[in-house]
């Protein structure tokens, strides 16, 4: 079921005329364009209306009209601007759309709409886009952990990645790099003066067309004895996270399904209790996580659609983004061409799945 389909059903079920949509994440899932200018905002500078039978509009100030129509929207689109010293883009909107309505942000008047169900499962217009941004947000990290040293600061490490993430049209929501001391301490290493030393992990969620992809390589210079094994524990409890993820679309199961089985798996590997000392991902699209799974959880697994799981064990992280299909698994952030060392990693907890999973890159 593609984007407009699923609002006309919704349409019908709330008894609604229209659906609007101000929030980044939901306005560039309905219509392909960014209407963020400052990213600190919860909305954007426009909202995105969708009426029956595939009449999409959008309502903006002056200020951005033109430029939004010209480059960040479908051809055809139905553009409409108001002065931007005369209210607001609520009010703007309130005026301008039939009603009953409802709307992601505050409008006056209007019912509250979730716009998180409406981007599950992604569509296959959406994939092509969300193939081209895991190979070069994989190809940026990669490059960056070639050419980091021993020397060099995590904050250092973390804009040079986001430079070259920037020049690709890719924004980074998340860049994390933890060197040797702060990598084994911490599982969110949030970058700062300290210097890499003997091995780091690099993280990023990136973001282009609203889609997020999610990964994580880990380069070392001298590596600890302990870190291999470490690696090769996060990698099978991720397998083993697809694996659940494939059976769970498969059968109509939830989250809460999937996380029981990691759960088990870091009982297989011999981490017992090393989940709770970080979440382990989820959904992916049109957000960093759709939804983080967690135990109990009944939000549904479907397919197609890209997840991201992001175990760690104690200084260790495996974490790519992978489209689950009906066909199978998917990794979104292997780079074509990649040549970044490889570890065959299987599924724990009694299920069946071998997957090729990204290796400490040991350098000299």
């Amino acid at each position: 079921m593609d984007a407009f389909a699923r609002l006309d059903w919704l349409l019908d079920d709330r008894d609604l005329r229209a659906i609007w949509f101000a929030r980044p994440a939901s306005f560039a899932w309905l219509t392909g364009g960014d209407n963020a200018v400052d990213r600190a905002g919860e909305t954007g500078v426009a909202a995105a209306g969708y009426l029956a039978e595939g009449d999409l509009r959008v309502v903006t100030d002056d200020i951005e009209a033109d430029r939004l129509r010209e480059e960040q929207l479908p051809p055809g689109t139905t553009v409409e601007s108001y002065p931007w010293h005369e209210g607001s883009l609520a009010e703007a909107v309130a005026e301008r759309s039939p009603t009953p309505a409802a709307a992601d942000f505050d409008v006056e008047g209007f019912a509250s709409v979730d716009a998180g169900p409406l981007r599950q499962p992604l569509t296959d217009d959406d994939l092509p886009a969300y193939r081209r941004l895991g190979d070069e947000t994989t190809a940026a990290v990669e490059a960056v952990c070639r050419d980091l040293s021993p020397a060099d600061a995590e904050r250092s490490v973390a804009a040079d990645l986001r430079g070259r993430l920037a020049v690709r049209g890719i924004d980074a929501p998340v860049a994390l790099v933890g060197g040797a001391d702060r990598a084994r301490r911490y599982r969110h290493y949030t970058p700062t003066e300290a210097t890499v030393g003997d091995y780091a992990l690099v993280s990023v969620t990136a973001r282009r067309g609203g889609l997020h992809a999610s990964c994580t390589r880990a380069v070392a210079f001298d590596p600890p004895a302990w870190l291999e094994e470490r690696h090769a524990a996060a990698a099978r409890v991720e397998a083993t996270a697809l694996a659940a993820t494939r059976g769970a679309a498969r059968e109509g199961a939830t989250a809460g399904d999937v996380f029981d089985a990691i759960r088990a798996a870091y009982d297989d590997v011999g981490w017992d209790g090393e989940w709770r000392r970080h979440h382990q991902g989820g959904a992916a699209g049109y957000a960093g996580r759709e939804w983080i799974a967690t135990p109990g959880h009944d939000a549904p697994v479907t397919s197609p659609m890209a997840y991201a799981w992001n175990p760690t064990v104690e200084g260790a992280k495996s974490e790519d983004t992978a489209l689950v299909t009906d066909d199978g698994i998917e990794v979104l952030t292997a780079a074509e061409g990649s040549e970044w060392p490889t570890v065959r990693a299987r599924a724990a907890a009694g299920l069946d799945l071998e997957l090729p999973r990204p290796a400490v890159l040991v350098r000299d």
